[in-house]
């Protein structure tokens, strides 16, 4: 298959080595390494349940290859509630907007982003262009979208994720 590197990275603000194959899934890493929130949906990049923060950034974490997170911060759902749940996090618990939650942790991810980069109050067709390609089965997207925009008028411009 080919050789294997080592791979610096933070977690979640603890920092691992990494050692595996340059195109490996992010994904994979951290599914191997117990970081279980970030769920597998299709390994393509379509559906956004494995959507992690890489640098504050969102991105799908089955189609992001090892040698492109080296070096960087790796953000997931844990990581975000690490001080006690990000707004966006009890947002959608307070408005029960969950049913399986297989998806969540990739809305979540995104919308956490959307929210701590905001200005103010997020229009709902904002929210639910952001989400689109976060595939649902259950149908909570109302749910989700409306929460969202709730906790944008409450809590606008998280700078990043900082609370």
């Amino acid at each position: 298959m080919g050789v294997e590197e080592d791979f610096p990275l933070e977690i979640d603000g603890t920092p691992v080595q990494i050692s595996t194959h340059p195109q490996t899934p992010l994904l994979w890493i951290l599914r191997e390494h117990g970081y279980t929130s970030v769920r597998y949906g299709c390994g393509a990049g379509l559906c956004g349940a494995c959507t992690v923060w890489l640098d504050g950034v969102p991105v799908h974490s089955c189609d992001t290859p090892m040698w492109s997170a080296a070096g960087r911060n790796v953000t997931t759902t844990a990581g975000l509630a690490a001080q006690g749940p990000h707004p966006v996090q009890r947002a959608l618990i307070e408005a029960q907007a969950g049913q399986c939650g297989f998806c969540l942790a990739g809305m979540v991810m995104r919308a956490a982003a959307l929210v701590d980069q905001s200005d103010g109050e997020l229009p709902e067709s904002e929210i639910a262009t952001a989400l689109n390609g976060h595939l649902c089965r259950c149908g909570v997207h109302r749910r989700v979208i409306a929460a969202i925009a709730e906790v944008s008028r409450v809590h606008p411009g998280q700078s990043g994720g900082q609370r």
